[in-house]
């Protein structure tokens, strides 16, 4: 993973057998569990690694595809992104030891961006 790089993507839908068919069929992204979590792991075609996730929403509302960009130090990029004209909407998280956050460009385009473990 490279700091700065696009590195993870996540599709939620409250339908994730009907998304990961259109998305096998369409694209021949290969889904797998992520230890029974109901979390699925992407890989896309040529991919040694999964680099996107499948999540349930339980709400067709919160549906969302969303890319993860890498960085250093997450509280440091929301901080950074707020000085530039940006929002923080998701402030930093744990999630077992990856840090992430969800933010919005000044134009309210939403992404967001993680730190990985270790």
């Amino acid at each position: 993973m490279a700091v700065n790089g696009v590195d993870w993507f996540q599709v939620g839908t409250d339908r994730p057998e009907v998304a990961a068919a259109f998305y096998g069929e369409v694209f021949g992204w290969t889904f797998t569990d992520d230890d029974g979590t109901g979390y699925q792991l992407i890989t896309t075609p040529g991919g040694g690694a999964p680099s996107g996730g499948l999540a349930e929403t339980g709400d067709a509302a919160a549906g969302h595809a969303i890319f993860y960009v890498t960085v250093a130090d997450t509280a440091e990029a929301c901080r950074r992104i707020e000085a530039a004209g940006g929002k923080v909407v998701v402030p930093p998280q744990d999630n077992n030891g990856l840090t992430f956050a969800h933010v919005l460009d000044p134009g309210g385009n939403r992404f967001g961006v993680f730190t990985p473990r270790g």
